[in-house]
């Protein structure tokens, strides 16, 4: 699924000195063994494995049941009277074995989505085939099977699609639903005539089956675990391109296969270059893109069908801007990425998600820097490693590779430390080992592994291997314990020579008077050197070092290039030296220097005059991610400062720092394409966030325009205006809003339009939104998000609050287990104050999985976090802007 990242380097070691550090890390080299098939955690026994599935499924688009039968090819490894496997909602008809003659009955365990079938004799060790009837349910929120209702010209539509990471499989036929137990699928389904069926292979063969009704037959697929199984039914259409032998497609609803141009050319050279970095020929003859117009809000990398929602893989030029190109192409080379990273080679069990997700974004991200070097994607990105480390900071926190107890806990999974620190982690070690080193090594896992399970320690054993490095004892400090490296960086002058002194500790964002957490110690691969010059010898920090640097005087950089996965503090005497060379430094090295210092802060290690100092140093012109930080610094102020008296100071503080940037560029003029167009829009949504009257009224003059001649309305200022407008929108604006959405087919204007009007921070247009989430008009993949959006840009999270307590059931029943494991937690970030911290924490539905557990003890802590900072950062920064009025 879509998508964190760091740059490592080396010195020689003493072998005392590594002897040492082993003792000091929570994990030692190889602490995780390589893949063994017995020694994959997991929750159902190994006794019984799947080898085939071939099901038939009929699925009725107007009950929403789905009855199906399967015959699945299992090996008995010792003989057995009692087989488990998953299920979930499902009714089991006739179960039976071989020819029939052995009947199993069926118990079900709803807590464990299990069933198990026990015969009345046991089934002898060896091969034999099982035959399943049964009855699953097609859902309306967007796991398993489910279904779409989206609108078109000729009225409302359906579709179904699949979505089945990371435990979802078994909602659609009962299965072996862990990823070790890898099976080839073959499928065949039962649909109206007039419908077009997609599934992970070629259709082989299409057959009457009654009344208006077909039978479609796909090709089986390699082995693969169940989670990559993927069905799309519907009135869809499709455009191919031939990309070296493979058939590459890109399959939409009707009337928008045009707008998947820019995604087919992108899918076709992503093949070819993948196909090139990674040694092994992506193996299936087809690779299709999937647009689907609701059901969830991501993509899912299912082998040979990947699917997408609508607006993150369709282009437009009438209604996108042309910088939407940027996103397109990062999701679809991160889900194609996948097609090696997590299908072809997959991890054993979701302690090791992040050999997928991280490696998917890393690959992204070097994907879009190759073909498209005038993005600058690794700078742009920046802000997706920053996010990784905030959270990395926290007590909550976890490794990389960390143990996952069920598929509840597995969904937790899925964030930005899996993600972003993977990323960022990967691309450390990439620098480590050189470029070509660190390809090899990837080659010798892909065709070690190819169409089997793995760990992270048969990765590093395929690096080791072909780079003749140490890996796997760096690596461990950085994915086998949790927390984020601090390099604590000072400059001495001795008999004209300057000397660089280097220690690490542990850098921790935590609230006033929490215990202090465990020490931590890391091999750090650090890039130091002068501004403007070439790095020193490399540097693996353990402990402490001391280096020379030069002249006296000279400003000495540690983290060149913002590669590397750690803060820096540095001492006086070099900070005022790294100030006074600020415009000199490199566009990264420049936002490395301001990200640590908003990070110090935060960590209660620096005063906040020492970074609203920093921003007088800044240019107006300097690079988009620059001021991006800036920004999300000062949106984080706008928000923690809700309902404070300091508000006002710091808005007018704001206003006054960022609307001389936005004067430069001005609402017009500069190529579409380049960074400034998204530096303008996400500067007017800010400033009109701020309450930049006139910003805000030029907003209003632009949209009155757009509604009598939409074109006069660049694509590129439309999500800016229309959120400017939202925020400030009288009962005539908003109604006009929610008329745009409601006439548009497009998903990215529908988008547009609905969470524009869901951020009206007039209180009775919000209980107005919160209504609309309890019909059907919205899509079900934007209902949880529009209430987060009353709460958070609508300013109206107790509101909201109330609103999702009292229609919890209702929310929950069209939204799925996620509302309540992970919408609620999240959504309670909103508040900053220890009273709502305690309602969380007695709200009974989150704590009913471990997985919801854990997403409360995060949210808790995030506003505990937030609650700090609110009584120790706010005043100081409203002070600082009442005394140094731009």
């Amino acid at each position: 699924m879509n998508k964190l990242v760091n740059h490592l380097e080396g010195s020689l070691l003493r072998p005392l000195a590594v002897a040492a550090l082993l003792l000091l890390t929570s994990a030692g080299a190889h602490a995780e063994p390589t893949f063994s098939f017995d020694g994959t955690p997991g929750k159902l026994p190994k006794t019984v494995i799947p080898l085939n599935y071939a099901i038939e499924l009929t699925p009725d688009f107007t009950t929403l049941a789905l009855p199906g039968v399967e015959t699945v090819d299992i090996e008995v490894r010792e003989p057995t009277v009692r087989v488990t496997l998953n299920a979930i909602n499902t009714t089991f008809g006739e179960v039976g074995l071989d020819d029939g003659a052995e009947r199993a009955e069926v118990a079900t365990d709803t807590a464990a989505q299990t069933a198990t079938l026990t015969f009345a004799k046991p089934i002898a060790a060896g091969r034999h085939k099982l035959r399943i009837a049964f009855t699953a349910q097609i859902n309306k929120f967007g796991s398993g099977l489910f279904a779409v209702d989206y609108p078109t010209k000729a009225g409302t539509k359906r579709l179904i699609s699949s979505k089945l990471e990371p435990a979802d499989a078994r909602r659609i036929f009962p299965c072996w639903d862990e990823p070790v137990f890898k099976a080839s699928f073959a499928l065949s389904v039962v649909v109206p005539n007039n419908l077009l069926a997609v599934g992970n292979m070629p259709v082989v063969s299409e057959a009457p089956a009654g009344d208006s009704l077909k039978k479609v037959i796909f090709a089986p697929t390699p082995r693969m675990s169940s989670y990559l199984f993927v069905l799309t039914v519907g009135e869809l259409e499709r455009v191919t391109a031939d990309a070296g032998g493979v058939t590459v497609g890109v399959v939409t609803t009707e009337g928008k296969s045009e707008q998947g141009r820019f995604a087919l050319d992108s899918a076709a050279k992503l093949l070819g270059y993948y196909n090139d970095y990674f040694g092994v020929k992506y193996p299936l003859p087809k690779l299709d893109l999937i647009a689907v117009p609701g059901g969830f809000g991501g993509a899912m990398e299912n082998w040979g069908g990947i699917t997408f929602f609508e607006s993150r893989l369709l282009f437009d030029p009438a209604t996108n801007a042309e910088t939407a190109r940027r996103g397109i192409f990062g999701i679809i080379a991160h889900e194609m990425a996948h097609m090696w990273f997590g299908d072809l080679v997959t991890m054993a069990w979701w302690d090791n998600l992040w050999l997928n997700e991280g490696f998917a974004s890393w690959m992204s991200t070097k994907a879009s820097e190759h073909f498209y070097p005038q993005w600058q994607s690794w700078l742009n990105d920046s802000s997706s490693k920053q996010f990784a480390m905030a959270l990395d900071a926290r007590r909550t926190s976890h490794p990389v590779q960390q143990p996952i107890a069920d598929h509840s806990e597995a969904v937790t999974a899925f964030d930005a430390i899996t993600y972003s620190k993977g990323e960022a982690f990967i691309r450390m070690l990439e620098s480590y080992l050189g470029e070509q080193a660190f390809r090899d090594g990837i080659r010798k896992y892909m065709a070690a592994h190819a169409y089997g399970n793995s760990t992270t320690a048969d990765l590093w054993q395929a690096l080791e291997s072909a780079a003749g490095k140490d890996v796997s004892s760096v690596a461990a400090s950085f994915t086998e314990q949790d927390g984020v490296p601090l390099v604590i960086a000072e400059t001495a002058c001795d008999d004209g020579s300057q000397h660089l002194a280097l220690r690490q500790d542990r850098f921790v964002v935590a609230p006033a008077g929490a215990a202090p957490l465990p020490a931590r110690k890391w091999r750090i691969p650090i890039a130091a050197g002068p501004v403007g010059g070439k790095p020193f010898d490399e540097i693996l920090l353990q402990g402490s070092r001391d280096l020379p640097a030069g002249a006296c005087g000279d400003a000495i950089k540690v983290n060149l290039g913002d590669i590397g996965y750690y803060r820096v503090e540095y001492g006086p005497k070099n900070r005022g030296a790294l100030l006074n060379a600020l415009p000199q430094m490199s566009v990264e090295d420049r936002l490395n220097v301001v990200t640590d210092s908003w990070a110090l802060v935060q960590a209660g290690r620096a005063d906040p005059s020492s970074y609203l100092a920093l921003l007088d140093a800044l240019d107006t012109g300097d690079h988009r991610a620059v001021w991006s930080q800036v920004i999300g610094t000062f949106a984080g102020l706008n928000r923690l400062s809700r309902d404070h008296a300091e508000r006002p100071a710091i808005q007018a503080f704001a206003r006054a720092k960022l609307r001389p940037v936005f004067d430069r560029i001005g609402w017009d003029g500069g190529p579409a394409t380049d960074d400034t167009a998204l530096l303008r829009a996400g500067l007017i949504s800010t400033l009109g966030d701020l309450g930049d009257e006139a910003v805000i009224a030029e907003a209003k003059r632009r949209f009155a325009a757009f509604l009598d001649d939409p074109p006069t309305l660049p694509t590129a200022l439309r999500d800016a205006v229309a959120h400017v407008v939202g925020v400030t929108a009288d009962r005539a604006t908003y109604d006009r809003l929610l008329a745009l959405a409601r006439s548009s087919t497009a998903a990215n204007e529908r988008l547009r339009y609905y969470f524009a009007a869901a951020g009206a921070r007039d209180v009775e247009l919000a209980r107005l939104t919160l209504a609309l989430t309890l019909t059907n008009e919205l899509p079900d993949t934007i209902v949880l998000p529009m209430i987060n959006t009353v709460a958070s840009t609508g300013e109206q999270p107790q509101l909201a609050w109330e609103f999702v307590q009292a229609n919890f059931a209702a929310l929950l029943a069209k939204q799925g287990p996620g509302f309540r494991d992970q919408f609620v937690p999240n959504f309670m970030t909103n508040f900053t104050d220890q009273a709502h911290a305690a309602q969380l924490a007695a709200f009974a539905p989150s704590q009913s999985t471990s997985g919801g557990r854990v997403m409360v003890a995060r949210a808790q802590e995030s506003i505990a976090i937030s609650a700090d900072l609110v009584a120790r950062v706010l005043p100081e920064v409203a002070a600082w802007a009442v005394a140094h009025k731009p």
